[in-house]
Order: C-alpha cells, then structure tokens, then sequence
C-alpha cells in the first residue's frame, strides 16, 4: 500500500506497523509531527497505544524505559536539544540495556531553524554506546523502524535513531505494510541485576555493553542500510550518511562515477572504511551536521590518505547541507535554479496579532520605565520573540527554564530587579525545581508565568499544567499573597502594572500569572464549537 508522508510520519507510521504499545515524547520541532501522527491514527486508538505527551523529554524517556521493563515497545521522541534533558536516562538505559524494544528518535535541527544550537545527536549515542540508525529517504525511514525495534530486542541495548530537519519535513510515497504486527505481550523477563545500577551491577553491565561493541560495530558491516557501491572513477571515494547520501544522488541522475560508502547505522562500519580506502585516491565525506564520521575516518585511514569534508572546507562547518553545497565540494558546476526574487522582503517572526503574550511586555516595559537597571531574564516558547522589536524586552534565553534560575543567580549577585517570564509548559517541562530553589532561599526575584493554555510555540499541543498552576506553586511553598492571577488584555493594563509594581517592589519570591489562551488555539476551539453547533 503506498502512502504519501513525511519523514516523520514515515518514522511514525514504521513504528505503529512494527508493534508499537506506547510513544512518549515532549513537543519540540522537528519532531512533533511523529506523536501527533500516532495520536490520529486509528489503529493506534484501536490498540490503546500510549500517545499522551509527557511532561519533558527526561520523563518520556523514563516512562519509556518502564514499559519497556514489561516487555512491550516504546518509542521516544524529541529533539536534538531535547536529548540534553534526556542524557541522564539515555546514556543509564545502555547500562540498564531493554526488555522490550526501544527507539530513541532525535531530530536535529541544522541551520537552528527553530533551535539554540546545532547539536549532533550522533555523539550521544557513541557516549551511551548504543547503535544508531540514519535513514536516507522516507521510505528507509518506514523500514527501519521495524529493524530498529528487532534489533533493540535482539542485542537487548535501546537504538537511537537520527534523522535531520528536511528528512523529517519532506515528503515521499512510502510503500507500507498491509498487515501490521502484532503488541509484544507483557513479560517479566527484566533481571533486576541489570536495571538496578548499584556501582557492583553497573560495573557487570558496563563490561558486557563494552564487549558488545564489536559486535555491534559487525552487524554495521553487513548492514543491509550499509552499502558500498563500486564506480569506474577511483580518484575520489564518497562517503554519505543519512540525507546527504539523497544530496549525492541528486547531484549524479545517472549514476556516481566514484565509489560510494552509505552510511546509515553506526557503529561506523570501519572495515567498509578500509576498502573505500585501499581503492581511492582521495575520500570525501558528506553529512548533514558535525564532522562525526569525518573525525573517525581520520582515525582509521592511513596517515597518507586525503581526507576532505567540513574539517578541510570543502563543505562548510555551520549550517544545513544541501544538494548544491553536495555539487561544489565535488567540483561540479551549479545548479541552474533561480534565487528568492529580489522583491520579496524578509518578514522576522512575530508575536500573532491579539497575542496574550504582547499585553503582557507592553505592562512589563511601561513598569521597569521606573527601574532603569531591571534585568528580564526570558525562555524558550512564543514569548522570547519579547526580545524583537516593538517589545525589546527581554535579556537573555538559553534553555528550557533557565529563566527562573537566572534571575535568581543574578539576585544573588545582588540585582534588582531581577524578572523571570516563562511560560506554562516551560515551566511544567524545567522550571519548577529552580522556582522551588528560589522559594527555599526567599530570593528577590519576581517570576511571569505566562500562561496560554497551550503549547503555543509547537502547534498548541496540551501543557501539563493546564488549570494546575497556583496549586503547583502553592505546592513548592510560595506564600499565597504573593501569587497573583490577572488577565492580560489591554483593558487591563492599570491592574497589571499596578500588581507588577507591588510584586517588584516586595523582597521576596513572587509569582504572577497572566493567563489567557492562545489566539491559534482559541480560534480552532471556536471553529469546532461553530462545526458541532451546526451539526446540531
């Protein structure tokens, strides 16, 4: 049956037909289109598959290592940043190993079209000493789920899977199966000897895990992902990974002239290396991200040969790859395509129209009018467009929650006023534990949670606080007078400034919640109340 997906609904699609009983993950572009896609599909709601999102990318992965302790199989999604909130049980389940299979499924995101750094997940999985798979195409994608979730079962270690922001957003006609398979039954085959990590079993299953890899690094020589395809040109070898292997064959229709090494399961299959080597004058290497392979190869290759790729600049460092990048580190000519039209201007994302979020900095900026030294210290979501014009805002954004924690470094150092601005899902998902931080030492900052309702900046997938958030900050020990809840909108505006003032002005920890949902949203929920109304 063919099907016309996205890489990620390929990848989603691949894991409900493999046997899929539940996926965790925490929204976060470029993934979020995989949870969703299993959150719609029928056979996923017939079979009760797991598909709540969870609260951060570290409890996803915990709760996927639980069912996978019962024997049935999980998948776990983010991205690449995402895999810095999940390193502490990623890297534990390679020492744990799996009862049931799991995936691990990382988007990364070069160019940071929606992200902080350009992250290559690649070296997480190398750190964990697990084996990662990197598909080529959508249908690879498809196929390799199921061989991914095999696999994990068989070598009883979690497998990572990499795919990058234009494989995951790109679509292809995808053959999928007719019959998918059937939920692995629950078990209690999970040895405690191996998931309890007391320094004397870790040392055990750190033994075992180590030994593994050269059997790991085996099975990705005889990988059927892997392949070496031979040319009549043996000046130049060519080595590709993942969707640069895509870029190179756009650049060849009718064939590569040169010898080819795909690459898209790692361990890096260095005896492939070694034959790309012995045969070629020279070898470049292609992949979208960091210079990973590019950096083993050197290690691998003979002292003489000529390595090229991104450490010797034939491609660039920093960025996206793409198939004309692909065209000129090969010293083809470029395409004949036609650049953005010179009369079409850039438009810089902006806060929507009716947005929650404006009233709320339009109130923030008229108050610190009067503190000529405030610092706001903001976060990642919707809201950290408060840093462009008109608002101009905010000082600083480095990491989910790392607004709470900031203003109360810089408290410490003796700043006031020292303002947090979070929203409701970045609070629920890393911003609690440094609110409680700050309640304990009776800090003098003053924390916004801006609350719409939704996780806005992702598609307005559900945040895990909804309707919970004065209880939460109850909960974590604030004094109740000093937790306020108002409604931005510009009628408002005189109770705002006044409450920011007030809270500003008490040295201690307060908690403002301007809350009010979110226009995209709101405007979905009106459109389906208007649709139900009708039916009726």
């Amino acid at each position: 049956m063919k099907r016309l997906l996205l890489g990620d609904e390929a990848v989603a699609q691949g894991a409900l037909d493999a046997g899929l009983s539940g996926v965790y993950a925490y929204p976060g572009t470029p993934s979020t289109e995989i949870t969703e896609f299993i959150q719609m599909s029928p056979l996923a709601k017939a079979r009760g598959v797991h598909s709540r999102w969870a609260t951060n990318e570290k409890t996803a992965m915990e709760q996927a290592l639980g069912m996978s302790f019962m024997g049935k199989r999980a998948l776990v999604c983010m991205k690449h940043v995402g895999m810095n909130v999940a390193a502490d049980p990623f890297v534990n389940s390679g020492m744990t190993g799996v009862n049931g299979g799991v995936v691990v499924l990382v988007a990364d995101d070069p160019s940071m079209h929606s992200s902080q750094d350009e992250q290559d997940t690649r070296f997480f999985a190398k750190f964990a000493m697990v084996p990662t798979f990197e598909p080529s195409n959508q249908q690879e994608a498809y196929d390799m789920m199921e061989v991914a979730f095999d696999y994990s079962e068989r070598i009883h270690l979690p497998v990572l899977m990499r795919v990058t922001t234009r494989m995951a957003h790109s679509r292809a006609v995808v053959n999928v199966k007719e019959q998918p398979r059937e939920e692995n039954k629950l078990n209690y085959d999970a040895q405690a000897k191996d998931w309890v990590l007391l320094p004397a079993f870790a040392r055990m299953r750190n033994d075992i895990v180590t030994a593994q890899q050269i059997e790991l690094e085996k099975d990705s020589v005889v990988s059927t992902f892997n392949k070496y395809i031979d040319g009549n040109d043996h000046s130049l070898g060519v080595i590709a990974s993942g969707i640069a292997f895509n870029y190179l064959n756009e650049c060849f229709p009718d064939g590569c002239p040169y010898p080819v090494l795909k690459i898209a399961q790692y361990p890096l299959p260095k005896a492939l290396v070694r034959k790309m080597t012995a045969a070629c004058d020279a070898v470049l290497v292609v992949e979208d991200g960091q210079p990973f392979i590019e950096d083993i190869v050197r290690g691998v290759m003979p002292g003489d040969s000529v390595i090229k790729g991104k450490l010797t600049g034939e491609l660039p460092r920093t960025g996206e790859l793409t198939p004309d990048l692909v065209r000129k580190a090969l010293g083809l000519p470029e395409a004949d395509i036609h650049s953005v039209c010179d009369d079409v201007v850039g438009r810089p994302p902006a806060l929507c129209k009716g947005c929650g979020h404006r009233d709320v900095y339009a109130a923030l900026n008229q108050v610190l009018e009067d503190y000529p030294n405030a610092r706001v210290f903001g976060d990642i979501g919707c809201y950290t467009l408060g840093f462009l014009p008109p608002y101009k805002a905010i000082h600083s954004c480095v990491d989910m929650g790392a607004s709470i924690g900031m203003a109360k470094g810089a408290a410490d150092a003796g700043q006031w006023p020292a303002v947090a601005v979070i929203g409701d899902s970045t609070f629920t998902h890393s911003g609690m534990t440094g609110l409680l931080d700050a309640i304990n030492e009776q800090s003098d900052i003053t924390v916004i949670i801006s609350d719409n309702l939704t996780t806005g900046m992702t598609g307005g997938q559900d945040s895990a606080g909804t309707n919970k958030f004065e209880a939460i900050v109850r909960g974590l020990g604030l004094d109740n007078d000093h937790l306020r809840v108002v409604v931005p909108l510009p009628k408002n505006m005189p109770e705002i400034t006044q409450i920011l003032r007030d809270e500003i002005n008490y040295h201690g920890v307060s908690v403002i919640i301007p809350r009010r949902e979110c226009m995209q949203t709101l405007q979905r929920h009106l459109k389906q109340k208007r649709a139900e109304e009708a039916k009726a």
